[in-house]
């Protein structure tokens, strides 16, 4: 469950917290009595709460009386460093591999355990695109998630490898298997899955450096690598190279990625 379990000397701000916490991947769409018990608080408190919620735009009611999370806080999000900065940046140079590769593109970054999209334009192949912006997806199942992973802290990749749900039936679940990938990742500078995420998609993936610190990771989701991966990996490093220019002469990002030193070395094991 999303929320807490009382609210004895919690303060207003962190009740209204608690009900916008209360929304996540699985649950987009809530009533007010499923909201208040996920926040864990009673429901006159929540009923109240809430409407202030939608008066000031975080929260919006649809027709049938559910709530979903308001455009106000979409709009605040993306004054977010990691959102604005990053993805003003890179925004002409994600236009230009879309043109170049005909395919979804993907621009992430690491948000604790998950990778966070902050940007993608959707390609012309029909695949299952599972992505969206602002969703936060596998590190160990995606191409982006892959390559934070690699450069991630060990504190984060052992987190990572205590649980790797198998989401088809090629989706990567041993840590030794995915370990040794990652230290792939690492020599060749970019990282690949075959239907790890979505029965039917391919990706390939490569780091996007502000400062010697990889902050964000950029894909793209193909039907197949067989052929065109070579092509795919070397316009990916183009666009990755002048994103990692432009974000030289802006502030550092803020975010996760930017603030960890380098990982360690990766062994062989489990």
């Amino acid at each position: 469950m999303a929320g807490n379990t009382g609210t004895a000397g919690r303060s207003v701000t962190s009740r209204a917290l608690s009900l916008l916490a209360a929304f996540d991947e699985d649950h987009r769409r809530l009533a007010l009595t499923v909201l208040a018990e996920r926040a864990g608080m009673p429901l006159p408190t929540a009923h109240r709460l809430v409407s202030d919620l939608v008066e000031f735009g975080a929260l919006t009611r649809t027709p049938s009386g559910d709530y979903v999370v308001g455009r106000r806080l979409w709009d605040i999000g993306l004054l977010a460093p990691v959102q604005s900065g990053l993805r003003e940046v890179a925004s002409p140079h994600l236009q230009d591999l879309y043109g170049v590769t005909r395919a979804t593109v993907h621009l992430a970054v690491r948000d604790g355990a998950r990778a966070l999209y902050v940007d993608r334009l959707r390609g012309h192949a029909s695949l299952p695109i599972v992505s969206t912006v602002g969703s936060r997806l596998p590190l160990h199942a995606t191409g982006v998630g892959k390559v934070l992973l690699a450069h991630a802290p060990a504190a984060v990749q052992e987190e990572v490898f205590r649980e790797l749900p198998r989401l088809t039936p090629f989706t990567i679940t041993a840590p030794g298997s995915l370990r040794r990938q990652l230290t792939l990742v690492l020599r060749d500078g970019f990282a690949t899955t075959a239907e790890e995420l979505g029965l039917g998609a391919c990706s390939v993936a490569v780091p996007v450096v502000q400062r010697d610190q990889v902050v964000a990771a950029l894909g793209v989701v193909v039907p197949s690598l067989t052929r065109d991966r070579p092509r795919l990996v070397a316009a990916l490093q183009v666009a990755a190279q002048g994103i990692s220019r432009s974000l030289a002469r802006v502030p550092a990002v803020v975010g996760e990625a930017a603030e960890n030193s380098a990982p360690p070395a990766l062994a062989d094991g489990g």
